[in-house]
């Protein structure tokens, strides 16, 4: 079983162990549930509990729904043997036996036996109906706390989602999509940053100040990280279109292609990620 996550509910001051895998498959220590009956020995009742023939039944008719690798042979001769004066059956042997996944024994720090919710609440009803509904009423409760949260974290990422789809499309509509105007392309930037700064944000490193004096750093400090992205590899591009000996004006022209397509792909990026999201929020 592939242990994800460690939980621990408390039923009527007994803390009560919870392996949960994928959220769905959740294993429940029949140990500590057994402490409810005998707090010195709770593995001598889940010994008893695996001597009746109803529990080797509901064990191997659990197993045949649930698991297409159960042995129902071995099942078959430990259910003609169970409830016999002579029978015991430890879970060890019947998981090994029969290749039941229902059960598995923990050792260690935390260990025990843990059973599949469903053979869980069997065991607790066996214990006593009442602490099997606090039980149940407890566990519910955990679940619809995983739920909450779970449910919390996919409207977060959903809502990020959503706004940065519409920081690239702002971006693109407002700068990427018009061309550099002549006086953009016909000026001698001091700098080569600043003439990146033209082919991706319309505007020199100066005129950014002038029109944002309130606030403190530079552009590229309030670039976003797509933003920030794309000028690395412009930097890069740039570089390389300076080697091949292009003028400014061609490189910015080479440049604002480069950040144009860089951009539309994040974007068509981002908008497959939000479909992605949707699709597993309707499964």
């Amino acid at each position: 079983m592939s242990k994800i996550k460690k939980e621990t509910i408390e039923v009527k001051g007994f803390e009560i162990q919870i392996y949960t895998e994928d959220f769905k498959n959740d294993y429940i220590s029949l140990t500590d549930i057994a402490r409810y009956k005998n707090k010195e020995e709770p593995n001598v009742v889940v010994a008893n509990w695996m001597r009746n023939f109803n529990t080797i039944e509901y064990l191997g008719i659990w197993e045949k729904l649930n698991n297409p690798e159960f042995n129902p042979l071995e099942f078959e001769g430990f259910l003609k043997e169970a409830g016999s004066n002579a029978f015991t059956l430890s879970p060890q042997k019947w998981a090994m036996t029969t290749n039941a996944k229902g059960l598995f024994v923990k050792v260690g720090r935390g260990g025990g036996t843990f059973a599949h919710k469903d053979i869980a609440f069997k065991f607790a009803s066996w214990i006593s109906a009442e602490f099997e509904l606090y039980i149940i009423k407890d566990y519910q409760r955990l679940k619809e706390d995983e739920n909450s949260k779970l449910s919390l974290t996919w409207n977060l990422h959903r809502e990020i989602s959503k706004i940065n789809y519409k920081i690239h499309t702002d971006a693109i509509q407002t700068y990427l999509l018009n061309d550099l105007t002549d006086s953009q392309l016909g000026f001698k930037y001091a700098s080569e940053a600043d003439m990146l700064n033209v082919s991706l944000f319309d505007k020199t490193a100066k005129q950014w100040r002038d029109e944002n004096k309130n606030l403190k750093g530079n552009m590229r400090d309030y670039a976003s990280l797509n933003e920030l992205l794309v000028l690395a590899n412009m930097e890069s591009y740039n570089a390389i279109l300076i080697e091949k000996g292009l003028e400014q004006k061609e490189r910015m022209i080479e440049l604002r292609k480069l950040a144009r397509n860089q951009m539309l792909s994040l974007e068509r990026l981002n908008q497959g990620n939000l479909k992605r999201l949707e699709d597993n929020k309707n499964k």
